[in-house]
């Protein structure tokens, strides 16, 4: 079962992330030439590029409006990605299979952060259900989309620990994983990769064409 998981399974999954992101980003820019076509007579990288730096760092108005729910979705999106790419265990597993990895990070340092991740999860789902106005917006699918992103942390978590049986843990952590990475391009995660283009279709409407800033 470990072969399996670890081997066609997670070739499967990368497929489906990959294939199924690339669709979503090209239907979305195909819809953009038919209804919006004009943005494109005013294309500007350098307007693109200053959306997209101002919403990446904490340099907008969201910010300044609700500073702690901003920090908490920094740390929240640092946790989220660098937490896989630089683990230890992963660029091992990297090294063995394509004979190449990525630098690590001290086991420690993404000890401390996977279970910060898991705090920020529980979080989120607590404040989904507890404000109001957050309440009124959210969908059963946003809980299950945020379990999904945690089981992987949590089971990777207790699989490192040696947390109940270690082999079975282990499988869980990588059906958890692989589970996430598919249904990206097919839920609200998908934004991962359509937020650059969307701030960058902002930047360029408001930038290079109305003359003004949206952060």
């Amino acid at each position: 079962m470990y072969e399996f998981v670890r081997g066609p399974l997670l070739w499967v999954s990368f497929i489906v992330f990959f294939a199924g992101t690339v669709y979503r980003v090209t239907s979305l820019v195909a819809l953009s030439l038919k209804k919006d076509k004009v943005v494109y007579n005013h294309m500007s990288a350098g307007w693109a590029l200053r959306s997209i730096f101002h919403w990446l760092l904490p340099l907008n108005h969201t910010v300044i409006q609700y500073p702690f729910y901003s920090m908490v979705m920094y740390v929240f999106h640092t946790c989220l990605l660098v937490v896989p790419v630089f683990l230890l265990a992963h660029n091992t597993l990297l090294t063995e299979s394509w004979g190449f990895s990525l630098w690590g990070l001290p086991e420690k340092a993404t000890d401390y952060m996977t279970v910060l991740m898991i705090c920020l999860c529980f979080f989120l789902i607590i404040r989904r259900a507890s404000i109001l106005y957050v309440r009124a917006v959210t969908t059963p699918i946003d809980y299950v989309l945020l379990i999904a992103v945690m089981l992987p942390f949590l089971t990777g978590y207790m699989a490192y620990h040696q947390w109940l049986a270690y082999k079975t843990m282990l499988i869980i952590h990588i059906l958890s994983g692989e589970l996430m990475l598919a249904i990206i391009p097919f839920t609200k995660l998908v934004h991962m990769g359509l937020f650059f283009l969307s701030r960058a279709h902002i930047g360029m409407e408001f930038g290079q064409r109305r003359g003004t800033v949206t952060w």
